[in-house]
């Protein structure tokens, strides 16, 4: 038993002799059978020709002119009637008529209240009685001085005294109108704030009237906006509890800056038409202040920085190539493009840091083109 243990000892032993001297010539065989271990062509992107370097599978877009609406300019508002004035008296006086009904359209001139004129009235009919008497002696002394019977004095004296009796009368009829409260424009009235029988004067105020078809919209905004919202700017607004989206159109600008808020208060009028909307409610501006017809716009993935330059990459005869371009406005996602990209080029899209100049490229997808 021994004795072929020791057999198998030195046999193992005399085999790790034999293909330890053997091996050198056993790697070189295998080595020879399979010569392109020893010479593999350099990998994907290095310095070897662009026949051996591996395509790039990107997507692109061809570039259309678009227009671009920018600076989204978004404020608060509040909408104020075109026209509100508190109604009183010209004079004083017992308030004998009231003539309108609280919450009502009345339209410009009619007849609202009145106060106690009679003695004005009365002073009036006086005044009238010596009306025909004081132009008969008018007449009478005309055809007296046409004979030379009186003389040229006498004749004015009496056509003076019939002027000032029309002046009088006219007087007493102004005074008579201020007893009127009429309407100074066409309006929705207010709730009454005095009843018949109350004693009414310049201060005392009957009730309110609104202009409210159209609206004025009162909106601040910076120094910077100015230029961009002139008079006659269209601006759109919404209110709460309503979908739907109102078109305003800026008339004025204040003609300084506060100094407290640093901005300028603007006001549009809207047409307001049925008075569906009343005045005092808040209001939320959003509108685009800023529109680039024809411009160019690409993703702004699709453009690197390099040394100082901005780059991008379109598509050439299956290769990438490297413009530089000059970059304009920009949004969230997209950046408009100046000078050195033309409508009509192939942009790549994605892959954009591992694309060089002159790589060979696979277009997987054209895309349309940028969204905000």
């Amino acid at each position: 038993m021994k004795k072929n243990a020791k057999i198998s000892l030195f046999t193992v032993i005399g085999l790790l002799i034999l293909g330890m001297a053997f091996f050198p010539k056993i790697k070189s065989l295998f080595s020879s059978g399979n010569p392109q271990t020893e010479n593999q062509g350099p990998p994907r992107g290095g310095g070897g020709g662009g026949a051996g370097r591996q395509q790039l599978s990107v997507t692109a877009m061809v570039l259309q002119p678009q227009v671009l609406r920018s600076d989204l300019y978004i404020a608060r508002g509040i909408l104020l009637p075109e026209e509100e004035v508190d109604l009183t008296f010209e004079t004083s006086g017992k308030i004998t008529h009231i003539y309108f009904r609280e919450g009502s359209f009345v339209t410009q001139g009619a007849l609202l209240a009145k106060v106690n004129d009679a003695p004005l009235q009365a002073e009036l009919r006086k005044l009238q009685t010596q009306l025909p008497l004081a132009q008969d002696r008018v007449y009478r002394q005309g055809t007296l001085l046409e004979k030379d019977a009186i003389s040229q004095e006498t004749y004015q004296t009496v056509t003076t005294e019939l002027e000032k009796l029309k002046a009088d009368i006219d007087l007493i009829e102004s005074r008579i109108a201020q007893t009127e409260l009429r309407a100074p424009f066409s309006g929705v009235i207010g709730l009454r704030q005095v009843s018949v029988g109350a004693y009414a004067s310049p201060a005392v105020i009957v009730s309110k009237l609104t202009k409210i078809s159209p609206l004025k919209l009162e909106f601040s905004m910076n120094e910077n906006q100015v230029s961009q919202i002139p008079p006659g700017a269209k601006i759109t607004f919404t209110v709460a509890n309503d979908l739907t989206t109102y078109e305003a159109e800026v008339y004025a600008v204040e003609s300084q800056l506060d100094p407290k808020t640093l901005t300028l208060k603007a006001r549009a009028r809207y047409a307001n038409p049925g008075g569906k909307l009343k005045p005092g409610i808040s209001a939320s501006i959003q509108t685009l202040i800023s529109e680039i017809p024809d411009a160019i716009v690409i993703p702004s993935i699709s453009s690197i920085t390099e040394m100082g330059r901005d780059i991008a990459y379109i598509y050439k005869n299956g290769q990438a190539q490297e413009v530089e371009i000059t970059k304009g406005y920009r949004t969230a996602s997209s950046v408009q493009v100046l000078s050195g990209l033309s409508a009509g080029d192939t942009l790549l899209t994605t892959g954009v840091m591992q694309l060089r100049n002159g790589l060979p490229v696979k277009i997987s997808e054209i895309i349309s083109k940028p969204t905000d």
